[in-house]
């Protein structure tokens, strides 16, 4: 079975042999523990990561307050626009919620596969509006949804982050104070209790 990197680039275009190798060989792999900061908000920071194992949770200080903004499990990208800017400083950090093992890749390890194999600029164009799509469309939900939708969405999309973080944390992401979430969580309870 082919690396869950391959697989990923796959889904965009069907990669020879050479071009799976050249992937494979160009990969700086990472592994960190549950706690640990992979980037801390305010650092310089030009890298993207691909998550092979575990779960992070990006998050931003607003006065003192820790805001969970993002959670990113196995087989996502964690890619930040202002990575692209010449002053690149991260928007917020990345947390491990449990252990972690990921693929770093930068603008020079890019530059030098496009220049190997050109298609490849293609490949990553789509990942990154892929990628960029979905933080849009995650966005976009606060000014459209209710804190109850996004809880239930998160239930649809990612229901095992309820068992790797505390509920406050939860409740930061979308959007409510934790007395909020649990009125929530209590109310979405009662509409799937079975009537008799």
């Amino acid at each position: 079975m082919d690396h869950p990197l391959i697989q990923y680039f796959s889904r965009f275009a069907t990669l020879s042999p050479d071009e799976k190798t050249a992937i494979l060989d160009s990969m700086v792999t990472k592994k960190f523990t549950k706690g640990q900061l992979i980037v801390k908000e305010g650092q310089y920071n030009k890298d993207s990561f691909f998550v092979l194992e575990g779960a992070v949770r990006q998050f931003k200080m607003v006065n003192g307050e820790e805001i969970t903004t993002h959670f990113y499990q196995k087989g996502q990208w964690i890619i930040s626009l202002t990575s692209f800017a010449i002053n690149a400083t991260a928007e917020g950090s990345l947390e491990c919620i449990e252990d972690v093992s990921i693929v770093v890749g930068n603008e020079q390890k890019g530059q030098a596969l496009f220049k190997q194999f050109p298609r490849f600029e293609t490949i990553s164009r789509a990942v990154m509006e892929t990628v960029f799509l979905e933080q849009q469309q995650w966005m976009s939900s606060y000014l459209t949804e209710t804190p109850e939708m996004r809880y239930l969405k998160l239930m649809e999309t990612q229901p095992d982050i309820f068992q790797k973080l505390p509920q406050y944390h939860i409740a930061t992401y979308i959007g409510v104070k934790p007395e909020s979430l649990s009125r929530i969580r209590k109310r979405v309870a009662e509409r799937n209790r079975p009537s008799y």
